[in-house]
């Protein structure tokens, strides 16, 4: 009893002391668990937050209306680095083969797969080199984001945090954009799009099978496999990705062997520069705004900047060449060329001529026109006279220096014949031009402390080419404008018309140029258009619209200097058609006439349209005295005395020659007959401008416009 009592003790002691032991041990595990989780917890802390404002940085990307690339901006450290939507813009061949290389089960893990670092574990330990490195697209951006040169453990542990740390905040589809863009290429080159188009001058969004592969390759060793600099061992690894490729089943072997036959790019080529005067622009108003879309098309963009810079160079030396396309129905710019070559400084090539202000030439004579066709004193077939005539010292010669005698309206426009448009301007009021033109939103720009004149007709002011187009654009809109825009708006961008004349005088602008004789070689009668050459052979214009847009071209010398022989019709409207051909859309109809158009031979005209004669014209063909209102002068001023009786306070109409019967109007309206000794007591209306008009029985008119006080 002793001796088993005395075992049972030791036997007691001794299991007390073993779970001692054990329990000491789990103890210390426990707390060397809580002490690693709590430093592992403190270290993850101390890494910060993900720097993902820094990793979406780009470069100032624009686009065109369709997404298209335009002009990017290398990064303030030079870099290449464009946004890019995988699902959207990059071919669905490159995913998949990247995805097979590079992470399987990308869609399938939360940043780490435990799979294949235990097989890269295994392949180091078997083959005694790395041969995957088994981390996964979600780790490689992770690196990307905060890039380190050793490969430790230390570094592989930070990756595996900030890859989590990157599955908890982004989707899938946020991951591997950020990764597309971020991807090394060589160089200056990061993500696939700048790569795509740096080696293949394309985008991403369809890639042969070996384009693919070659862009999967790239970024695993991206300064040793340079195309410019290592070409053969790019295509050595772009192999060995097909032969992967092969075993795995993802492609058959003839596939394989084809991409394998495909030639390697040994040289970069440029990122693309169109549009760069409206780039430019845009970059200076929307400032620290990554992409900024425009309304250009880069298509349309990209076939006229050639034709710009050839016609340049044909044209002479430091000849350069601008044009504008805008959309008629919303105002929108298709095309900015801005000038002939944006590199080459003979011809000052980064000066914008679209916004350069300019002597427009005979470019502004259809505005002429369509007031005088709205206010009604003058129609499309109406007759006018084109002979010497001089108003006070001024004496406008057509171009060629001779005289057509008398012609119809229409073909006074059509041949942009000077007399005819200076005499319509007098009846119109260069300042009335004036103000409605900048009422239609162009900016006329007069010399220093000068009035708008008759000589404003032929050139005698400034305008942009930008401007031009604008105001064009409003006659196949039938009389209004709207501003310009280049910068893709809001949704709730809305812009108020703004007038230009009204409908039937804009159609009837329309319908006359549609007749205008075109360059030699071209067809007729499918764009409306209109030249001009301002004085010394400094500018050439053409401007033309069709039913759906509006093109103007500009041609001459940046410094202002003449071009002999520089004509609008012979530099300028050859470019203009050949804009309009290369649009790939043969033009499309004018508007049809509004109501209230009247259109009528000149012999069915009512007698007063039948023939526009010019204030001042005392005498007709025959011999006989014209009809001409003696009084009041025209643009006379007239104080009345309304304290007396009607017939004290109304003023008297004379006139000279004419046959009677002649009708008095006055603002438009009948008042009464002239009575045998050729005058009249009228009536005056209220203070303001009146314009009194007196039609004899041929048809003849005169009219005077009077102030009243």
């Amino acid at each position: 009893m002793t001796v088993q009592g005395t075992d049972a003790r030791h036997k007691a002691g001794h299991d007390g002391g073993g779970r001692r032991r054990v329990f000491r041990i789990v103890a210390v595990a426990a707390a060397a668990a809580v002490v690693t989780t709590l430093a592992f917890a403190a270290w993850v802390v101390s890494l910060g937050p993900l720097p993902l404002a820094k990793a979406r940085e780009i470069s100032t990307t624009i686009v065109d209306r369709n997404g298209k690339l335009l002009r990017a901006y290398a990064m303030a450290d030079g870099r290449w680095r464009l946004p890019v939507n995988a699902r959207a813009e990059v071919d669905p061949t490159y995913l998949n083969v990247l995805l097979a290389f590079e992470d399987q089960r990308f869609y399938g893990h939360h940043g780490v797969d435990p799979l294949a670092l235990l097989r890269a574990g295994f392949q180091l330990a078997t083959r005694g080199h790395i041969v995957s490195g088994g981390s996964t697209i979600t780790m490689q951006l992770a690196r990307l984001m905060e890039p380190r040169r050793e490969r430790s453990i230390y570094a592989k542990l930070r990756q595996i945090v900030r890859a989590v740390e990157l599955e908890r905040q982004l989707s899938k589809e946020e991951i591997l954009d950020l990764y597309l863009a971020l991807a090394p290429y060589g160089g200056n080159l990061e993500g696939i799009r700048a790569a795509s188009i740096a080696y293949f001058g394309k985008e991403p969004k369809r890639l042969a099978l070996a384009e693919a592969a070659l862009l999967v390759a790239l970024p695993q060793s991206p300064e040793t496999r340079r195309l410019d600099r290592y070409p053969e061992a790019a295509r050595a690894a772009r192999d060995r990705v097909l032969d992967r490729m092969v075993e795995e089943k993802r492609i058959t072997t003839d596939d394989a062997a084809q991409a394998t036959a495909v030639a390697v790019p040994h040289m970069r080529k440029s990122i693309p520069i169109l549009a760069p005067h409206a780039s430019d622009q845009a970059v200076a108003i929307m400032k620290d705004v990554p992409v900024i879309h425009l309304t250009l098309d880069s298509r349309l963009q990209k076939v006229l900047e050639p034709l710009a810079h050839d016609r340049a160079i044909a044209l002479g030396p430091n000849v350069s060449v601008a044009i504008m396309v805008v959309d008629n129905e919303s105002g929108d710019v298709l095309a900015h060329v801005g000038s002939a070559d944006y590199f080459d400084d003979s011809r000052a090539g980064q000066v914008d001529m679209t916004r350069a202000v300019r002597s427009p030439g005979s470019t502004l004579k259809p505005f002429i026109y369509g007031l005088a066709f709205e206010d009604g004193f003058v129609h499309p077939e109406s007759l006018i006279d084109d002979r010497p005539i001089r108003f006070g010292s001024y004496a406008p010669e057509n171009f060629d220096q001779t005289f057509q005698g008398t012609v119809p309206v229409r073909k006074a426009l059509q041949l942009s014949l000077n007399v005819p448009a200076i005499a319509l301007l007098d009846r119109v009021g260069s300042s009335r031009l004036a103000s409605r033109l900048r009422q239609a939103g162009a900016n006329l720009v007069l010399p220093k402390d000068e009035a708008p004149g008759l000589a404003m007709g032929l050139g005698g002011v400034g305008v942009t080419l930008q401007d031009l187009a604008q105001l064009y654009a409003g006659l196949p809109r039938l009389g209004t404008t709207l501003r310009l825009r280049e910068i893709m708006p809001d949704a709730d961008d809305e812009r108020d018309p703004l007038r230009l004349m009204d409908q039937v005088a804009a159609w009837q602008v329309g319908n006359v140029l549609l007749g205008t004789p075109p360059p030699e070689n071209a067809t007729g009668n499918r764009i409306a258009f209109k030249t001009g050459t301002s004085y010394g052979y400094r500018d050439a214009w053409s401007v033309g619209f069709d039913g759906r847009v509006t093109i103007g071209v500009w041609v001459g010398r940046p410094d202002g200097a003449p071009v002999p022989g520089l004509i609008g019709r012979v530099a300028a409207a050859p470019i203009l058609f050949d804009a309009f051909a290369r649009t790939g859309k043969l033009p499309a109809a004018l508007p049809k006439p509004p109501k209230g158009a009247l259109l009528a031979s000149n012999a069915r005209l009512p007698l007063p349209l039948r023939r526009f004669r010019p204030f001042g014209e005392l005498v007709r063909a025959g011999g006989d005295q014209a009809l001409h209102i003696q009084f009041p002068l025209n643009g006379s001023r007239i104080e009345l005395d309304r304290s007396g009786s009607a017939e004290a306070s109304a003023m008297p109409v004379k006139v000279a020659g004419g046959v009677l019967p002649m009708t008095m109007l006055v603002n438009g309206t009948a008042v009464g007959q002239i009575d045998g000794r050729r005058q009249r007591l009228i009536d005056p209306p209220g203070p303001g401008f009146a314009r009194l008009t007196v039609i004899d029985a041929t048809g003849a008119a005169d009219t005077v416009v009077v102030r009243i006080q």
